[in-house]
């Protein structure tokens, strides 16, 4: 009866169009209250789902993305591939996965990668001819990347849950990213060059990419300075989420000077709500995971993945097929609490390594970013260019084929994961 009742109260509440974090707590607490599971655990629980010192980057990683987002300086990275590739075959395209790939590194947030790059380059895609349905998608596409690029608020829950070292997670993903990157790169060209999709007119002399790379220089060095700090064990992830604000601080108001003591308490505003949404979905998720467990439904899914196949391959099929579906209706935060506390055990009993699993878990997450009909991404890009959904979603199917691929090539060799961990000695197989 108390796997009826929260599975029924969470699907009708989603049904409903509930939140999905308050979903999943009042489906928790009727359940723990309905059957004397042990309400007096709950407080324990909601604090102990968030008093955790990993968790402590992501609001700080937030603030120092709305920072510099507030600064400006994904038009300065715009500008710089602009005058890189921007009149070549599908310039402009390029243009736009190369600056989420940047931005990505400094948000850590697809929807606000979308939001921030979309707002800049959407309007002169569509100028230069590019259907707008097309350019929706592959700004709400190449945003996937920022929760698989590091610093990634994914990657940090991933590891919140697991043990597993968030700087080990973080330096795994840059390989996995850049080749996701890369690989939408090359499906942009095709269907550019298929369709006639030309980039812009002017033509960029070396002083004139040199003096685009001086104004972008600021926003390029900040993941290099958060990652390497990571990757030479200068700091732990979350004092480079810290070193990540002030660095932000220091590049708004004494660099570019767009910064003002009127939008600081905006920007203040603005990350102190998107972080409440992410520990909110945290917090119940928690709750539902610890409601979940003691129901059992944890061991008993457990013990069903297991029982399907002695074939570690066929069971990480499964689940990736599983992680695909989920991806369409719930948010990858969501996800990640109520499958991996599952996973633990199962990856466990396989003896798949926790560090190669999480690269591949987040970036099948990534793909539900931009999959309806709940991919936050492509909702962004739909109301940036005052479409509709269905329009954007069909544009993005070619995307999302590719990015599927990418996530069966990581899954067959864990060596593109695992080698920088390994070389940085964040990693011992």
């Amino acid at each position: 009866m108390e796997l009826v009742l929260i599975s029924l109260t969470f699907l009708v509440l989603m049904a409903l169009g509930v939140p999905i974090g308050t979903s999943l707590g009042v489906a928790a607490v009727l359940t723990i209250y309905g059957f004397d599971l042990g309400i007096q655990m709950l407080g324990v629980n909601f604090s102990s789902g968030i008093a955790s010192f990993p968790l402590l980057a992501i609001p700080f990683f937030v603030l120092a993305g709305v920072i510099l987002q507030r600064a400006g300086l994904a038009a300065t990275i715009a500008r710089f591939f602009e005058l890189l590739v921007g009149r070549a075959v599908g310039g402009l395209s390029m243009v736009a996965v190369f600056t989420c790939m940047f931005w990505g590194a400094l948000s850590g947030s697809g929807p606000a990668t979308t939001a921030a790059v979309g707002l800049i380059l959407l309007d002169p895609m569509i100028r230069h001819g590019y259907d707008r349905n097309f350019s929706g998608a592959l700004i709400a596409n190449s945003a996937d990347l920022s929760i698989i690029i590091p610093p990634s608020i994914a990657f940090i829950i991933y590891g919140n849950i697991t043990n597993v070292s968030v700087s080990a997670l973080f330096v795994a993903g840059i390989v996995p990213g850049i080749l996701t990157g890369l690989a939408t790169v090359l499906v942009a060209y095709l269907i550019s060059r298929k369709r006639g999709y030309r980039g812009l007119e002017e033509r960029a002399g070396a002083r004139d990419i040199l003096l685009a790379l001086k104004d972008s220089i600021w926003a390029i060095l900040s993941p290099v300075i958060i990652l390497g700090g990571i990757y030479t064990g200068v700091f732990t992830p979350t004092e480079a989420a810290v070193v990540a604000v002030f660095y932000s601080l220091f590049v708004a108001v004494f660099i570019y000077r767009s910064l003002t003591f009127r939008d600081f308490i905006h920007v203040l505003v603005d990350a102190a709500v998107t972080s409440s949404v992410i520990m909110f979905i945290v917090v119940f998720a928690g709750i539902f995971t610890w409601a979940a467990s003691v129901i059992g439904i944890v061991d008993m899914a457990a013990n069903a993945i297991v029982s399907i196949s002695p074939n570690p391959v066929v069971m990480i099929v499964l689940v990736n097929l599983l992680l695909l579906a989920l991806g369409m209706v719930l948010d990858a935060i969501s996800i990640s609490y109520l499958i991996m506390p599952i996973l633990i055990p199962v990856l466990a009993e396989f003896g798949i390594d926790p560090l190669w699993y999480g690269v591949i878990f987040i970036s099948a997450l990534a793909i539900g970013q931009a999959t309806p009909p709940v991919g936050v991404n492509l909702f962004t890009a739909a109301n940036l260019i005052r479409g509709d959904i269905d329009g954007v979603a069909r544009e993005a199917i070619p995307f999302v084929i590719m990015d599927v691929v990418v996530l069966i090539i990581l899954s067959l060799f864990p060596i593109l994961s695992l080698y920088l961990p390994m070389a940085a000695g964040l990693y011992t197989p």
